[in-house]
């Protein structure tokens, strides 16, 4: 798992046994249960939550207006995600609250953040 600034953007990457996941986003958009990565603009990927808050899941929007692919991510590397975009300022401003994101899908909090 590696989330690391490049230029203008983030990129989170995670290398799993049977496929890579990454994405470059410069605009975090926190919903109730989903993050949406977007880059100039346009949504290129998100993390949303699967089988109640039991599993999160990456999606990757591909070529295809249909097509995308997922992969399961663990929790530290979402908070690592919410964390760099915040310290960063990528977190879309009138987003909905950080902490209760953070709240509903079990992700530990700092206090003040």
């Amino acid at each position: 798992m590696k989330v690391t600034e490049i230029e203008d953007r983030l990129m989170a990457r995670i290398d799993a046994d049977s496929k890579v996941f990454e994405v470059n986003f410069n605009e975090l958009r926190v919903h109730d249960v989903t993050l949406s990565f977007h880059m100039n603009n346009q949504r290129v990927g998100s993390i949303y939550n699967d089988d109640g808050t039991d599993r999160l899941m990456a999606r990757l929007n591909t070529v295809g207006e249909e097509d995308f692919m997922s992969i399961k991510v663990d929790r530290s590397f979402v908070a690592e995600i919410l964390e760099r975009a915040r310290e960063s300022g990528y977190i879309k401003q009138g987003s909905s609250s950080l902490k209760a994101y953070k709240t509903r899908m079990n992700i530990e909090q700092d206090e003040g953040k």
